[in-house]
């Protein structure tokens, strides 16, 4: 499983069987951590999920950022709370590279405000699963 996880949205997005391909899933609106987590243990329960990919958010000169530190500390609490390994994943232009899929896919600006965190989400674990490839 993939996220894209930002202060009001969580992107997700999961792999097939095969840990071939990423496909976007859904974004959810950020309540409170209970809630939150309740969410995605359901779909990591639903997919089978072996592990999750978080986006950490770099500077373009791989810097960390207090977004990145927040990012690594909601992972850590996550891969304690589901029981599951996290892999924190280089994220750097993959909301720039969902924005521009969505608009060629001809997508006008507030539909693809909808759909943003969820690509980016596939766009994190793809990246993951083509670095398994030999």
């Amino acid at each position: 499983m993939g996220l894209d996880v930002g202060d009001r949205n969580i992107g997700v997005a999961v792999s097939d069987a095969l840990l071939e391909t990423a496909q976007g899933r859904t974004t959810l609106k950020r309540t409170s951590w209970e809630a939150d987590v309740q969410h995605l243990r359901r779909i990591a329960e639903d997919n089978e999920v072996s592990k999750i990919v978080v986006g950490k958010p770099l500077h373009m000169d791989g810097r960390e950022s207090p977004q990145s530190r927040r990012v690594a500390k909601f992972a850590m609490r996550l891969s304690k709370t589901l029981s599951l390994p996290v892999i924190l994943w280089d994220e750097r232009l993959t909301s720039f590279a969902a924005e521009q899929h969505l608009e060629e896919a001809g997508l006008k600006w507030r539909d693809r405000r909808k759909h943003v965190d969820k690509v980016a989400a596939m766009f994190i674990l793809q990246g993951y699963l083509d670095s398994l490839k030999p």
